[in-house]
């Protein structure tokens, strides 16, 4: 019936007659017929049936069994091997039992399946001898089968155990507990990443990390690869696959995933590539389930804007995208407004456990203890609701030995909740969400155990612990670690004016302070001490270090002075220039210039009278990739700074690379370009290197790939070369002098030039970008960093003056933990970008210029980053012997300052040798003894008593500035100015002189 069911289905009968299978009918189908006939059974060629085994794989395709090329090429070759096995076990049964021809004499009974067992023991060349042919004919066809089937043994079975040998044991299918959570981690799948992703991400301190991450990539791990996944077996599964492929997504289970994780190559050749191949990873997973939460890492900033064209890509509901290049320029402008703050912030997001030692250096024990710091979030007891934030704070850090940072204010409207930071005023609502600095997470819990009926007279703060309360009863949500950082801005004195007491604040600084000394510039790498040569000129408009225009000083008439650049005269013309903001008034904004009005040559550069400002060093080839410089500017010109508090930025590098950022750079004011090397020691003095606020040194050259050790080398010997100058013609800055009161200016004080500036290279405040975190053992050559050390535990890092992309790694694990975290540091480092600013960047037109409405001016209104001095000002009493504890509580209470760190000299001994540098501390204990060289890292609300008015010339603007900003004369906002260079008293020497 088969027969004819397959001729009458076959196109060309005649063919049909001639294949295979009906070769293997015809022997078959007529010995049935004649057997019935003769009435008795014949073994016949029924044998021949086994070849059709060989149709079994086409079979299995039809039906959609076999789909890979793997299984089908496997079906295959075993087929074939059994069905030749099997036909020629037949023939010898059948010629065995015949016995020998003509006569068919002498047979030989044998079954089928000793025939099948000897053909097996003869194919493999074992030979046992227990079966042998008796037949003449048997023999004969046992000699040709030998060639035959060890051909076939020899060539088909290899084959077929390397395709079962290539079924990957990484091919399999997640099959995870039930009610067990699991994330997808993807894109740039290596040893190193994955190794530094699982120790932020399974760190001790995180509570209750009972999640399971499951890793999809291409390509089988390496060993030592291999190696880490069988130390983590119980938490960690690897899948070889594509996320572009639906049926790898499926053995993943990203329908049923947490969250899915795509991380970036930071050493790639071509960034825009890889953020193009990860964006299609993002639309895969999207298209698969558009419900998942995808959270990626970006090396450019304006790939974001195609994120924004996936259609249920929603930040809502938990999607985000972590941009290396603005949060690394970011975290870099920060250390230009507080240096050192990029390293207290990196360490705060970044899980870690530190180990002091006696045999370490006091500076290094003091450091390790504050990276031990991390942010962790926790509901607050209902003790706290209806304190105000500052009560609050107070409470958690006196009685808790907790740092209470920020709160979760949940909207009105019911709306998206937002976080507020150190917020003025703000009254803590019931089950509000803490933001905390701790050690561990079960620290943090105080916060929620804390009863003022139970824990009131509990002097031991480990003894606070969970009591019968009722009030203990309500909801309280888990603690999940962040990681959370703040802004950085160098200008506190400007939340003085908010306080009716200022006035006697200011009658308390010391006499023979900065305003009124000239203090020695104590240098470091001479032997021998140089003093700073006080010499008075014709007296020159100044503010803040900077050239002012003649209206400012009552001098109506005159014109403006030789090599003032006009930018820089425009900036105090304040009669003429109005200050206005971008749309969402979260930055200053300014018409658009074009590159050539903004591009000094050496000379001209020279002649411009340049102090307190950023110099940028940028080494860039014409075609190098975009590293995209408005991440660095624009938090340098946040709107919760006043316009004449804004840092020029000098860019050193080539005009030509710099031509194709100034698109995104041209709305933004106070910037210039000198077309030259920041290895040119020319150029470095014609920028006045030694008078800025901050020297940063970038790299946007692509990495070599055949030493990638050597892709810091322009950056490593800029940093070396600058250390190297010495600088003997300063540019003076202005003292404050008690003079009679009819030359009084504006500021209510004469104007006197005094020399300041740093002698010795050394001595400027730098910070380098580094590609690869190994050669920070370069930048300096008076370390003991060991080369296998870790970066955050180097004397560079420590000291915040040099910062690598790969710190940022940690940002994955914690953006994870609480969604809430990126926005937050986001928000902060980069000066204050919102989801509104992302859609109208990414039209790709830049910032929009707007109108100043009370909506877009009370944006300027945030909280924000300074660094003040206890050398002098109203809380320079904590400098002589005062605890950190006493410097909290009246910072807080007097100003509504948070303090959250400090900047200590590394020698602290007056020695003449002792090094200018500074290194961070996190969150010192409260018995933490204060130094009078300490700066301290505060967070602080926005003061609007800074702006400038046009009505200073009757006197009472100028003296409502000086309450404002205290020491404005003399030096920019937040440093002692004391004669030396920014944020180093004395110039970078030991504790000031008094005198």
């Amino acid at each position: 019936v088969y027969f004819f069911i397959r001729f009458i289905a076959a196109s060309d009968k005649f063919w049909f007659m001639l294949e295979l299978y009906s070769f293997v009918d015809y022997f078959t189908i007529p010995p049935s017929f004649v057997s019935i006939y003769l009435n008795r059974t014949w073994i016949g060629l029924r044998f021949l049936r086994a070849l059709r085994l060989m149709t079994v794989p086409d079979i299995l395709q039809y039906l959609n069994i076999l789909k890979t090329s793997t299984s089908i090429r496997l079906a295959q070759l075993i087929s074939i091997f059994i069905s030749v096995w099997l036909t020629a076990a037949g023939i010898i049964h059948l010629l065995e039992n015949s016995g020998d021809l003509p006569t068919f004499s002498e047979p030989v009974a044998i079954s089928y399946w000793n025939a099948v067992y000897f053909l097996m023991v003869t194919m493999s060349t074992v030979g046992y001898g227990d079966i042998t042919c008796g037949t003449s004919l048997g023999r004969v066809v046992q000699l040709m089968f030998l060639a035959v089937g060890l051909a076939l043994f020899a060539s088909v079975l290899p084959e077929i155990l390397e395709l079962l040998g290539s079924q990957s044991k990484w091919a399999g299918t997640y099959h995870g507990d039930k009610g067990k959570r699991h994330i997808v981690v993807c894109g740039h799948i290596t040893y190193e990443s994955v190794s530094h992703f699982l120790k932020d991400f399974l760190h001790e301190d995180r509570e209750d990390v009972d999640v399971e991450v499951v890793f999809l990539h291409r390509a089988e791990p390496d060993l030592e690869f291999e190696g880490l996944l069988k130390r983590q077996h119980t938490r960690v599964k690897y899948f070889q696959g594509s996320l572009m492929n639906a049926m790898d997504l499926e053995r993943a289970k990203v329908h049923e995933a947490d969250a899915c994780l795509v991380l970036a190559n930071k050493y790639c050749q071509d960034p825009d590539a890889e953020d193009a191949a990860n964006i299609m990873r993002v639309i895969s997973i999207k298209n698969y389930s558009d419900d998942i939460r995808v959270i990626i890492q970006l090396m450019q900033y304006h790939n974001k804007a195609y994120l924004l064209n996936i259609p249920s890509w929603d930040w809502k509901q938990g999607d985000d995208v972590i941009c290396l290049a603005e949060l690394k320029l970011g975290f870099i402008a920060q250390s230009c407004l507080a240096p050192g703050f990029s390293t207290m912030m990196a360490n705060l997001f970044a899980m870690r456990s530190f180990k002091t030692s006696p045999d370490m250096a006091a500076w290094q024990n003091d450091y390790l203890q504050g990276t031990g710091c991390e942010m962790y979030t926790e509901t607050l007891s209902p003790t706290f609701t209806g304190m105000s934030f500052s009560q609050a704070s107070e409470l958690c850090f006196v009685k808790l030995k907790l740092l209470l940072l920020a709160i979760e204010v949940k909207s009105d409207d019911g709306g998206d909740s937002k976080i507020s930071i150190n917020p003025r005023g703000a009254k803590i609502p019931a089950n509000t969400v803490g933001f905390f600095i701790a050690q561990s997470a079960e620290e943090v819990k105080r916060a929620w155990f804390y009863c003022k009926a139970c824990h009131e007279d509990v002097k031991d703060e480990n003894q606070i612990k969970k009591c019968k309360c009722k009030n203990l009863a309500t909801f309280r949500k888990g603690v999940r670690a962040i990681q959370l950082v703040g802004r950085a801005n160098d200008d506190f004195e400007n939340v003085f004016s908010e306080h009716k007491d200022d006035d006697n604040l200011l009658a308390t600084t010391k006499p023979g302070g900065p305003a009124q000394s000239s203090m020695v510039n104590a240098t470091k790498p001479a032997n021998n001490v140089k003093k700073n040569v006080s010499v008075k000129e014709e007296p020159k408009p100044n503010m803040n270090g900077r050239p002012t225009n003649k209206a400012a000083v009552q001098q109506k008439s005159a014109k403006m002075e030789v090599g003032i650049a006009d930018d820089q005269a425009k900036d105090f013309d304040f009669e003429k220039t109005e200050m206005k903001y971008d749309s969402t008034g979260m930055f200053h904004w300014t018409p658009a210039r074009a590159i050539e009005d903004c591009i000094l040559d050496r000379n001209q550069a020279a002649m411009t009278v340049l102090n307190g400002h950023v110099v940028v060093c940028l080494f860039a080839d014409p075609d190098s990739p975009l590293i995209g410089l408005r991440n660095l500017v624009m938090p340098l010109r946040a709107s919760n700074f006043h316009y004449h508090e804004l840092k020029h930025v000098v860019i050193v590098g080539s005009v030509d690379y710099i031509r194709r950022e100034w698109k995104t750079l041209q709305n933004l004011p106070k910037i210039s370009v000198l077309n030259g090397s920041p290895l040119s020691r020319a150029d470095l003095r014609a920028v006045n290197v030694n008078l800025c606020d901050m020297c940063v040194i970038l790299s946007a050259k692509v990495p070599s790939n055949d030493d990638p050790t050597l892709a810091d080398k322009e950056a490593i010997l800029a940093s070396l070369n600058i250390k190297a100058m010495t600088f003997d013609d300063t540019i003076g800055v202005l003292s404050q002098n008690n003079g009679a009161s009819d030359s009084l200016s504006p500021l209510g004080s004469p104007i006197v030039l005094q020399r300041k500036g740093s002698v010795y290279g050394a001595n400027v405040p730098m910070i380098t970008e580094l590609v690869n975190d190994s050669n920070v053992q370069f930048l300096d050559q008076d370390d003991d960093d060991d080369p296998d050390t870790e970066l955050y535990l180097t004397q560079p890092f420590a000291c915040g003056t040099a910062f690598a992309v790969s710190v940022l790694d940690s940002l994955m694990s914690t953006t994870y933990f609480n969604q809430n975290a990126l926005t937050l540091i986001r928000s902060l480092i980069t000066g204050g970008a919102t989801p509104e600013l992302e859609l109208i960047l990414a039209e790709g037109a830049g910032l929009r210029g707007g109108y100043s409405t009370p909506e877009t001016l009370s944006n300027r209104d945030r909280c924000r980053v300074g660094q003040i001095s206890l050398f002098e000002g109203p809380l320079a009493s904590f400098g002589e012997g005062g605890k950190y504890i006493d410097l909290f509580v009246a910072a807080l209470r007097n100003y509504g300052m948070l303090c959250i760190g400090l900047y200590r000299f590394r020698d602290t001994a007056n020695a003449f040798d002792a090094s200018s540098k500074r290194y961070v501390i996190t969150n010192p204990p409260t018995d933490f003894n204060l130094l009078p060289s300490d700066q301290v890292f505060v967070l602080m609300q926005f003061d609007p008593g800074m702006e400038y008015r046009p009505d200073w010339g009757d006197g009472k603007g100028g003296e409502r500035l000086l309450r404002a900003g205290h020491s404005v004369v003399g030096g920019p906002p937040g440093h002692s100015v004391v004669g030396g260079p920014p944020g180093h008293p004395a110039g970078g020497g030991k504790k000031p002189d008094s005198s």
